[in-house]
This record gives C-alpha cells, structure tokens and sequence, in this order.
C-alpha cells in the first residue's frame, strides 16, 4: 500500500510555470512507477507522464512533449512535475498514481493504477 499527497497546484496564467509535487509514504516508493493523470469535469482522465521504476525513464503525452518534465526523489519518497509555457487546456485537476510495485504493463492506462492521490487544481487563464 501507498498513500499519495499532491501539492503545488492553483491559479497561473498562460505561459507561466508550476511544479507540482507528490508525496508517497512508505519504505518501497522506489519499487513504484509513478504517474501523473489530469481530469476536467465531464472529461476522461487524461495520462500526461509517468516515471518507470528502477531506470527512471520518463513518458509523456504528446499534448505536453516539450513543455512537462517528471521527476523522481526517491530519497524523498516523492515525485514531481514540472510544467512550463501552460495553455488554458492545461485546467485540470491533476492526480499522481502508482500501480502495484515492479509494475510492467501498460503505464498509459489509468486503469493500470491502484493507488492516486486527491489531485490538486491547476487553473490557467489567459
């Protein structure tokens, strides 16, 4: 089990930079890819990037490819995403998530998450 905490988000404009963060408990937050997920109301949830186990290698979605960068502390039990040059398509609640540990399916599909946490608001105006 893992618990998840978001922090960082809240209201940018357009073109400004935000880094959210996600804190984990527990000892085997490095055995967890972790990913983060946005959600608008009425919408899908959405993947935006994820953070592989063990090598660390970092996924993104096309939307933000460029722009976003995840991270990982392990040290810290925590991982980041750090988003520049935000678009008013980027308001969304944003989740962090982690599947099971030594996860190897498909990181993409929120479905493939058991733990998220409570999300935390990013609202961009323009």
């Amino acid at each position: 089990q893992v618990q998840l905490a978001e922090s960082g988000g809240g209201l940018v404009q357009a073109g400004d930079s935000v880094r959210l963060s996600c804190a984990a408990s527990g000892r085997t937050f490095s055995m967890y890819t972790m990913g983060w997920f946005r959600q608008d109301p009425g919408k899908e949830r959405e993947f935006v990037a994820a953070i592989r186990w063990g090598g660390g290698s970092a996924y993104y979605a096309d939307s933000v490819k460029g722009r976003f960068t995840i991270s990982r502390d392990n040290a810290k039990n925590t991982v980041y995403l750090k988003m520049n040059t935000l678009k008013t398509e980027g308001t969304a609640v944003y989740h962090c998530a982690a599947p099971n540990p030594y996860h190897t399916g498909n990181f993409y599909d929120h479905n493939e998450y058991d733990f998220w946490g409570q999300g935390t608001q990013v609202t961009v105006s323009s």
